[in-house]
């Protein structure tokens, strides 16, 4: 692994192959290897994300989010071995619910916009969506721990209440709230809103 790290171009993939932690070797197409790499986009998103005006707290999430995803990857790349560890899920599950805590009920769907951070983070939310199908889908095949599904099914989550967080930061000045999809649901919504404020008017 040492001489793999201080030479990059090691020629051994021209097969079509790639190399496990275990020294087994797989098709580049492997499911296992799929999931890696989907682990790895993720990773590189979040790196995205991070180059982003954030606030200091969700920054110093995303830097151990980060380093877990490595540990996750970690744990894909090593057939039978554990890396990730059920603490990083509860860490996900406790920020899920402190930043969830201080955002307004939903009314509909809302898009992948707003400011440049928060549509990153709806990137991240879709790729941890993705990796979180290819490790389902590896379970399949081959034994996997719990920690990694559990992990890539609460970023996805935590990703998409950072998205609205960041848009309400609005460290751009793009943002401000979330942005709904324009849906018949949502009009029968602001109708109502509109009614209820008229009828408070009027009786004031």
């Amino acid at each position: 692994m040492a001489n793999r790290l201080s030479q990059i171009a090691t020629r051994t993939g021209d097969d079509g192959t790639t190399g496990l932690s275990d020294g087994s070797r797989v098709p580049k197409n492997h499911l296992r290897v799929q999931a890696m790499g989907d682990v790895d986009e993720l990773n590189s998103n979040i790196g995205v994300l991070l180059a982003e005006p954030l606030p200091d707290d969700i920054r110093e999430l995303l830097i151990t989010i980060q380093h877990e995803l490595f540990n996750l990857g970690g744990e894909l790349s090593m057939p039978g071995y554990e890396l990730l560890k059920m603490d990083a899920v509860l860490r996900l599950d406790q920020a899920l619910a402190d930043h969830n805590a201080t955002l307004p009920r939903l009314k509909e769907f809302i898009l992948p916009a707003g400011t440049r951070s928060a549509a990153i983070a709806h990137v991240c939310r879709t790729v941890a969506r993705r990796a979180e199908r290819t490790v389902i889908t590896l379970v399949g095949s081959e034994p996997i721990n719990a920690p990694p599904r559990q992990y890539l099914n609460r970023l996805s989550d935590l990703m998409f209440v950072l998205a609205r967080v960041l848009n309400r930061a609005n460290l751009d000045g793009k943002g401000g709230d979330d942005m709904y999809w324009n849906s018949a649901r949502l009009k029968r919504y602001e109708e109502a809103d509109k009614a209820e404020q008229a009828a408070a008017e009027k009786k004031g």
